[in-house]
């Protein structure tokens, strides 16, 4: 199967940066900068509404069926590992955008292991558009099957 999914449409979603959700995972994070929690101190800093921290758009992973992306894939979920997320902002997001992502899949390859036994290896990229198509967030995620157990 390797290379021949590269370009498949993994899937689709569509979400809103919701105000209450921006807040709630500022604080699940941690993150003391007040643009994320204080709307007047997001207008303050040039921002329209809230802004929402960098991996903010990790919420979107509640509006996907995982197993079903896997499963299109060929994948074996109990084999899988993400191997890495990578995002590419090209503004940041704020409370009250609207944004829509397609996960597409950019490469897929087979490796031979360090210690015996190969792996797949899948890179898949989403590009959030905002609601007026312009691309706000490009997303990368490596997903590793791990071999068969002997």
């Amino acid at each position: 199967m390797s290379g021949e999914l590269i370009g498949t449409i993994v899937d689709k979603v569509a979400f809103d940066v919701e105000r209450g959700k921006i807040w709630e995972f500022s604080r699940a994070t941690f993150t003391t900068d007040p643009v994320h929690t204080d709307a007047d101190a997001a207008r303050a800093a040039g921002f329209d509404d809230l802004l929402a921290t960098p991996t903010h758009i990790v919420v979107v992973g509640h509006r996907r069926d995982q197993r079903a992306f896997v499963e299109k894939l060929g994948l074996a979920l109990e084999r899988v590992v993400v191997g890495s997320v990578r995002w590419q902002y090209v503004r940041p997001l704020q409370a009250g955008d609207s944004l829509r992502g397609v996960r597409r899949v950019v490469g897929d390859e087979r490796r031979e292991g360090k210690r015996g036994g190969s792996m797949r290896i899948v890179t898949l990229e989403t590009e959030y558009v905002d609601s007026t198509g312009t691309p706000v967030v490009r997303q990368q995620d490596v997903l590793i099957e791990r071999g068969k157990s002997a």
